[in-house]
């Protein structure tokens, strides 16, 4: 048998219908979009349109936004690390970074890092340097021995919205008052 001679099994492939290829293919002239009018044209954007009706997108509030400040994180659960751990594609020995979880196939792409969940088990102890965690995962790595270093701290560590600005704020004006009660005792000296 020669490659030529391969063929599949009759009615396994059809033939797609061809549009506009003469009267009797059943789809000749105007190709079963019937005569005329928008909708028989190319480039229709009808999408949402109710035939004047007030659309369902417009009839229903708005509600919520987009943050475009979001992160979108790559999430790996325990379990899966100690599949590679045992499938001997990640090294334990060595940290568990980003680049260790792409070589493994955990992940195609950090995106904007890497974050670790507790779902299944973990039985080695490996050393992990992620973007986040989730406080279970945490416990589960510490359980086993093992040790998680994040580049991004948690929420409960960061300062709350705002604090920086207020800190900046009240040593300016304690620098002022500082700088108020010097003179007046400069005057008084004088």
């Amino acid at each position: 048998m020669q490659l030529n001679q391969l063929s599949d099994n009759p009615g396994a492939t059809k033939a797609r219908k061809r549009a506009g290829r003469g009267a009797s293919s059943g789809l000749g002239k105007t190709a079963g979009k019937g005569q005329k009018g928008q909708k028989s044209r190319s480039g229709v954007s009808l999408a949402g349109f109710e035939g004047g009706q007030m659309p369902l997108f417009r009839r229903l509030p708005k509600r919520g936004f987009n943050n475009i400040f979001r992160k979108t994180f790559r999430e790996v659960n325990l379990g899966r690390l100690q599949a590679a751990i045992d499938a001997k594609t990640l090294d334990a020995s060595k940290p568990v970074n980003d680049e260790a979880l792409r070589g493994a196939g955990l992940i195609k792409t950090a995106r904007d890092g890497v974050r670790l969940l507790a779902k299944g088990e973990l039985t080695s102890k490996i050393d992990v340097e992620i973007a986040g965690a989730s406080k279970a995962a945490i416990a589960a790595v510490e359980k086993a021995g093992g040790s998680v270093k994040l580049s991004e701290p948690l929420k409960a560590d960061r300062p709350p919205k705002g604090q920086a600005k207020r800190d900046k704020k009240a040593a300016k004006a304690a620098k002022s008052a500082a700088s108020v009660a010097n003179t007046a005792s400069t005057e008084d000296a004088s």
